[in-house]
């Protein structure tokens, strides 16, 4: 066991901390399913006291999801750590709280005005209160690689007294790096005193461009759990790419020894791609591992040298970690339960409703393409999971656009049994669409990021849409559509991002403010 590395999942709760990925509660599992499959060890499903939506999300992960430990974040504070246990609880032996408390000096300065002694005695206290709800308990001193390594051992040793079974040392500004960040985790495991009694872990922030390198370097220096995002998304630059970290391990097994990880590495494309869709956040083409050019050659020399013996130019089998031929497509006569069966293989759970709105668009689809792939069955997934009847739908698009005569969009919506129509001018097609929307909703969004990709190959691929979309409170809100027509993909992508906006509610600076300030941050 000593030589197992730990994989500690934060996709859904410090990866969905990035501008504009938040996902709903059906997109959330939809992630933790596919973890489970990925056999991560630990998922940290959210930061249960911020919300009510992420107090569900949680709690439905830890109720249904089996296998890897199941985690809530909170703050030192008491009803952090209560609503992170009473979230947990369904996990039973599998639950973990993970508290955290800022330690550097900065930090203690600036941020929680709080005295070392007052940070030692906060540590102590909301350790042995999360271990008297759950046996399994995390602790964080953030900002860990600014703080001065005496008074952060200090810290370490108090929360290992108090009953942390892991202390994770997070590099939470991306500030590290890996000789310095290796000496670090040296000097705790040489200075603290029954640190062999606790799991020490990482946690990695990508702003210098170094999270998987820090990572690596704790590994050796003596860490046993890495915490990290698929595809490496999270605050700022991102947080440390698991895929990397795990397929670092297996493909120099010479370097590190015995080292190990029990992921299933064949999950990692399909989980990546999963992770994009459901986050809005689309994956470099040169990404290491599940970029779309990560086994691409497109030099002569290169090419060559594949063909004749594939290890010259390929450090890793493209199929070990899930790249390779999709099964044959379906087509426009397949029956639902084909479609249904594919879905399934894929790795999709979903409801007899869910499955009815797909296959209406799976049959829209097929009559419009010759075969219908595996990429474009998730992006209709994507497109259609978690439509209600409280929901606005596109029912109805016409656009009129030319090079001699002024956009216009006519949009009918519908949600249950209302329907609302109207029409407007715009700059562009794509424009006019989504102004014919404001109308009819009575709001105004302002689109940031407008992205435009084709699903499969041909002349009728499905064009898939990702926008980013500001209503005015400072939130990025994501949206994605799919369909042959991008005007139609764009239209939906809109739509999307405006029932998030519906269902989630208002927010404004002053409610964050109000709520760190009551939570003494």
């Amino acid at each position: 066991m000593s030589d197992k590395v730990f994989i500690f999942d934060t996709t859904l709760r410090d990866g969905e901390q990035c501008p504009g990925a938040s996902m709903n509660l059906r997109e959330k599992m939809e992630v933790a399913r596919q973890l489970q499959r990925l056999n991560v060890d630990v998922i940290e499903a959210g930061f249960p006291v911020i919300s009510d939506g992420d107090f569900e999300a949680v709690h439905t992960i830890a109720t249904e999801i089996r296998g890897p430990i199941i985690t809530g974040l909170a703050r030192c504070v008491a009803k952090d750590i209560d609503a992170a246990g009473a979230a947990v609880k369904a996990a039973e032996d599998r639950a973990r709280i993970h508290v955290f408390l800022a330690t550097s000096k900065i930090h203690r300065d600036f941020k929680l005005k709080k005295p070392s002694e007052e940070i030692i005695s906060l540590t102590i206290e909301s350790v042995k209160r999360a271990k008297a709800i759950v046996s399994d308990v995390e602790f964080s001193p953030e900002d860990a690689s600014r703080t001065e390594p005496e008074f952060l051992a200090e810290v370490v040793e108090a929360a290992i007294e108090a009953g942390a079974t892991t202390v994770n040392i997070p590099d939470t500004v991306g500030y590290a790096v890996p000789a310095q960040f290796g000496e670090l985790i040296r000097y705790l495991k040489s200075n603290v005193k029954r640190i062999d009694d606790a799991v020490i872990s990482v946690h990695c922030h990508n702003d210098l461009g170094m999270a998987v390198a820090n990572s690596i370097a704790a590994i050796q220096a003596g860490a046993r759990q890495i915490e990290g995002t698929v595809n490496g998304i999270g605050e700022r630059a991102g947080n440390a790419a698991i895929e990397e970290i795990v397929m670092a391990i297996k493909t120099r097994s010479d370097y590190f020894k015995d080292f190990h990880t029990e992921v299933n590495a064949r999950e990692i494309v399909k989980s990546s791609r999963l992770v994009s869709r459901m986050s809005g956040l689309l994956v470099a083409r040169s990404k290491a591992i599940v970029g779309e050019n990560a086994f691409a050659h497109s030099s002569g020399i290169h090419q060559d040298g594949i063909l004749k013996h594939r290890e010259t130019y390929e450090i890793m089998d493209p199929r070990d970690v899930g790249w390779g031929e999709t099964e044959l497509p379906l087509t426009k006569h397949s029956g639902r339960h084909a479609m249904a069966k594919r879905l399934q293989h894929l790795g999709y759970q979903l409801s007899d409703q869910e499955l009815g709105q797909i296959f209406i668009r799976f049959k829209e689809i097929g009559d419009k393409k010759k075969f219908v792939y595996d990429d474009d069955l998730g992006a209709l997934v994507d497109d259609s999971i978690g439509l209600t009847r409280e929901t606005w739908q596109l029912d109805y698009i016409n656009v009129t656009s030319g090079t001699a005569t002024i956009p216009t969009a006519t949009v009918r919506l519908r949600k249950g049994e209302e329907t609302l129509q109207d029409s407007s001018l715009g700059n562009g097609a794509v424009d006019a669409a989504m102004k014919a929307v404001d109308r009819i909703l009575k709001q105004q969004g302002h689109l940031v990021e407008y992205h435009v990709t084709a699903v499969s190959s041909g002349k009728d691929a499905l064009g898939e849409v990702n926008l980013k979309c500001d209503f005015g409170d400072g939130r990025l809100i994501t949206g994605k559509g799919a369909s042959t027509d991008v005007i139609e993909a764009s239209a939906r992508a809109y739509l999307k991002a405006v029932n998030r906006v519906l269902h989630q509610g208002q927010y404004t600076p002053e409610k964050e403010i109000e709520f760190l300030e009551a939570a003494g941050v």
